[in-house]
């Protein structure tokens, strides 16, 4: 009797402790789109990207150029010659297949650019929602924009803004949720759960374009 009145204590003071809790959430891709250093990355990215491209192009052109010259010279050419020039098609092929995986592909450079250049633009989102966790003494800060699924989420709890202000980001100049600039959705967050944000790598992708 004893230990279950023991287990019912427990149960209530867990219960209690729940309900202080507090919870709130942000949209990191609303956030992303609101730091002027994310759109410089971005732009950078997008360069690099253009500039890639244009090498791969560069490539691909030459070996077009090269299988249209064999396909003119074809009928002339001796049988051990012709296995020569076909070879060489083949391996011009491959280099700017490779060259094309090699800036495009996982782990590529553009890859390795866009982590240059957006990690550190993460670490001080996530550091401000961090302080704004530990001062609020928030249990749990959700993710909108990551990877979580949220069916519903009510405005009043998003602390978006309140870490773009933490970040210093222009109230004027700032986007709003429904992407009419100035109209800044945030609100005062309420009570109950959160925890880590979910990667804020937002942004458009760019991929080079297979030949």
């Amino acid at each position: 009797m004893k230990k279950l009145a023991l287990i019912v204590i427990a149960f209530f003071l867990l219960a209690s402790l729940s309900q202080a809790q507090k919870f709130a959430y942000v949209d990191s891709q609303y956030i992303l789109d609101n730091i002027p250093e994310f759109a410089e990355a971005q732009a950078q990215l997008d360069e690099l990207s253009n500039q890639y491209q244009k090498e791969i192009d560069a490539k691909f052109a030459e070996v077009d150029k090269m299988y249209k010259e064999f396909q003119a010279q074809a009928v002339l050419l001796p049988e051990d010659m012709k296995k020569k020039k076909e070879q060489e098609i083949l391996d011009a092929e491959k280099e700017a297949k490779s060259l094309q995986k090699t800036k495009f592909g996982k782990d590529g450079d553009l890859f390795k650019k866009r982590q240059e250049f957006v990690k550190p633009i993460q670490e001080k989102i996530y550091n401000a929602i961090q302080d704004i966790a530990t001062s609020n003494n928030y249990a749990v800060i959700f993710d909108k924009g990551g990877s979580l699924s949220i069916l519903f989420a009510n405005p009043k709890y998003d602390i978006s803004d309140e870490v773009l202000d933490k970040l210093g980001a222009s109230l004027s100049g700032r986007k709003g949720k429904g992407g009419k600039p100035g109209d800044t959705g945030g609100a005062k967050p309420a009570e109950t759960g959160g925890g880590r944000p979910g990667d804020t790598s937002g942004g458009k992708d760019v991929k080079g374009g297979k030949k």
